[in-house]
């Protein structure tokens, strides 16, 4: 069974995945229709986040 998130857990990856977006050259993510960006498009903001997220991951594993 899936645990929803936590709502501050929530907050805090909306706006990982606005800031993301953002840097990735997709301003106002938040508010535009996904539907009109292209597959790859929206690929490339959860793969960032999640290479982002293992680098952290790794980095705090190492002890950095």
């Amino acid at each position: 069974m899936r645990t929803p998130m936590k709502p501050e857990a929530a907050t805090a990856m909306k706006q990982f995945k606005l800031e993301v977006a953002n840097e990735l050259g997709i301003p106002d993510y938040e508010n535009m229709d996904k539907g009109n960006l292209s597959s790859r498009e929206n690929g490339y903001v959860g793969g960032n986040m999640t290479r982002k997220m293992v680098s952290f991951a790794e980095q705090n594993m190492a002890g950095k």
